[in-house]
């Protein structure tokens, strides 16, 4: 059996959320703003993770864990901050880029400059060093150690609720991310669809190993089958299929609206994996809830 606790599951959701952070700002391309929103988000979530889990079912490690996840994050934001005037290099080299094409369509006069060296003159400003992606890799690694606690301290196959939780942290992670990411781009709207298409792929493939570590003995199956009481006469047992089913549909659905080349389609691709989170979030504490010890 696996348990609901509040402290566990926000704690998941903090861990994710920053690991797919850093799949994002490692490749430079995302606005510096974009980092400040999802440390902010998952620090305080981190914050009420650690409340909870000292207020109501400690977890020493956990805790302690919890605790260095909210301290690496509140680093790498102050980081980030005192960092903002050196900027992101990617989208700094792809204006760079785009100004040496258009001198060459036009024939500027002027020295001439090509596209690479535009790259390198103008990807950050001398003597101001970016902000460090490996920074943002801190926290999660904290977070893990705090989950692998939680779930060794869980009743149950200590195998199993290492396999849920985990699986479980990274699914809401790459889902919320991708939601948010999509957000960003009203900000951001040059930014390409390389970024939230990556989060959208990792959704997808985390999809069969979230609900397979569900279905797994004692899992959803024993739901189905009437074996597990839910206590509304299967309904739910149903109702998480329909949310597993429906997640993995959106994803493929924003798969799709994100190979128009309208711009309107990103915003398409934020509502769809918008609804995502909502049936994400039913397929893991859905069966957190029937599943409970």
């Amino acid at each position: 059996m696996i348990s609901l606790d509040v402290a566990t599951v926000l704690l998941q959701w903090a861990t994710g959320g920053l690991l797919f952070l850093w799949v994002t700002t490692r490749r430079r391309l995302v606005g510096i703003g974009y980092g400040w929103l999802l440390r902010g988000t998952y620090g305080v979530l981190a914050a009420i993770a650690l409340w909870a889990g000292l207020r109501f079912n400690p977890v020493p490690v956990r805790e302690a864990a919890t605790a260095g996840v909210l301290v690496a994050t509140t680093l790498a934001l102050v980081v980030s901050v005192v960092r903002r005037k050196a900027g992101v290099s990617g989208p700094q080299a792809v204006r760079a880029l785009r100004r040496a094409r258009v001198a060459v369509a036009t024939g500027a006069s002027g020295p001439a400059v090509g596209p690479d060296e535009a790259d390198q003159a103008e990807a950050v400003p001398a003597g101001r060093p970016e902000f460090p992606p490996a920074l943002d890799l801190v926290a999660p690694v904290l977070g893990l150690i705090g989950l692998v606690a939680a779930a060794v301290a869980s009743d149950g196959p200590t195998a199993l609720a290492l396999l849920r939780t985990l699986v479980g942290a990274a699914f809401l992670g790459s889902v919320s991310d991708a939601m948010l990411l999509g957000h960003w781009y009203l900000v951001q709207p040059g930014l390409g669809r390389g970024p939230i298409n990556e989060l959208n792929r990792w959704l997808q493939v985390l999809w069969p190993f979230e609900v397979a570590a569900l279905l797994l003995p004692t899992g959803m199956l024993s739901v189905l089958s009437g074996s597990i009481d839910d206590g509304y006469g299967g309904i739910l047992g149903w109702f998480w299929v329909a949310c597993a089913v429906t997640t993995i549909g959106l994803s493929v659905v924003t798969t799709a609206a994100l190979r128009e080349r309208a711009y309107s389609a990103v915003m398409a691709a934020t509502g769809l994996l918008y609804l995502a989170i909502l049936t994400a979030f039913g397929t893991d504490l859905v069966a957190r809830l029937v599943l409970k010890s």
